[in-house]
């Protein structure tokens, strides 16, 4: 049986020092190939002038350094976002989003991690694709390479809240977390990186036994039980209950907020009583903060709500509850780039 060869990136330090091992090279390498893949972005092995030409050579030969493929860019004329979709294997395509701040502070990267979903959230275009597979942790951190080397810029947050359910890929998407956290590599804080989920208890509560230290979102959509599930059905197999069970032991564990994701529908989650719902929820958990977004996808037979609706919804939120309530808005919204719309290309009709 042929031996794969191993990929560098993607790779903390312990598994780069044993693949030196194999290949007959000092440990101290292992941390200089680090540092050269995250911290300095190289793009090629011919860059890493720390490592001799006889050691590049070696790793030329013996492992592999690739890069997911450019398909579409795509910029925002209303706010500067930028919608990549990338190739990470044949027939199967990812998306991520740049999305810079008005003020040119923050620079946050939306990233994927798994091609298609396994769940089918009604809102949500990812939802309409098929499944093929999770992403490598390699490929996941490579979104961040390739976006920040397209916009040269580099990002100062990262948000699992693109294509996928990071929960039903837990090992690759947290491993990812660590790297772009750790000061030898993206060097981001662990505040600058939130992860979400639909709502997978199971991964919440491997999430706090392991006291992981990123911000950590839920997209919760719906504060009643029995009608949760016309929305999301992730919560056929996790109820609202035991989630909300699991943003209580959460936030009293780790000390720490948690994240209410709320997509506005009306007639659907809007009205004084599901604010009041989702009100009661938010004091139940004590440490939490509510993120509303507009509906953005139009091939529900939905509608997206109006300013006025928002505003009246949030003011009965606001009203009946202490916790930080922000409207995210919909940045990036006329290229299919912003929450929900990933997946729709460019326009409209070519809904994959």
């Amino acid at each position: 049986m042929k031996e794969e060869i191993p990929i560098l990136k993607g790779k903390t330090k312990k598994e780069l020092q044993e693949i030196c091992e194999k290949l007959g090279l000092e440990p101290y390498r292992a941390n200089q190939i680090y540092t050269g893949i995250y911290k300095n972005r190289y793009t090629s092995l011919d860059q890493f002038t720390t490592l001799s030409k006889d050691v590049r050579e070696i790793l030329k030969s013996k492992t592999s350094y690739p890069e997911i493929e450019l398909g579409r860019d795509l910029t925002s004329k209303d706010d500067g976002t930028r919608k990549f979709t990338f190739y990470v294997d044949e027939n199967k395509e990812i998306e991520a989003v740049w999305i810079p701040s008005g003020d040119g502070g923050r620079k946050t990267i939306c990233i994927s991690s798994q091609v298609g979903c396994t769940l089918n959230c009604k809102f949500c275009a990812t939802g309409l694709l098929e499944f093929k597979g999770n992403l490598a942790t390699w490929q996941i951190l490579d979104q961040v390479l390739q976006v920040e080397k397209l916009v040269g810029d580099r990002a100062t947050n990262i948000v699992f809240m693109g294509m996928g359910e990071p929960m039903h890929n837990y090992f690759s998407v947290l491993k990812a977390a660590h790297i772009l956290r750790d000061q030898d590599g993206f060097g981001l804080g662990a505040m600058r990186i939130t992860i979400s989920t639909a709502g997978v208890t199971t991964g919440i509560k491997r999430f706090i036994e392991n006291k992981e230290p990123f911000n950590f979102a839920i997209s919760l959509n719906h504060p009643n039980p029995n009608a949760r599930s016309s929305v999301m059905d992730v919560n056929d197999k996790h109820p609202l209950d035991l989630l909300i069970d699991c943003a209580k032991k959460f936030t009293k564990e780790l000390d720490r907020p948690i994240t209410f994701e709320y997509v506005m529908i009306p007639d659907v989650n809007m009205g004084r009583d599901n604010a009041e719902r989702l009100a009661k929820i938010a004091r139940s958990v004590n440490k939490c903060k509510i993120n509303v977004i507009p509906l953005n996808t139009d091939f529900t037979g939905w509608r997206r709500p109006t300013e006025d609706e928002v505003m009246e919804f949030v003011n009965i939120l606001k009203s009946k509850t202490k916790a930080p309530i922000l409207n995210r808005r919909s940045p990036g919204r006329d290229i299919n780039g912003a929450c929900g719309m990933l997946a729709l290309k460019g326009v409209r009709s070519e809904v994959r």
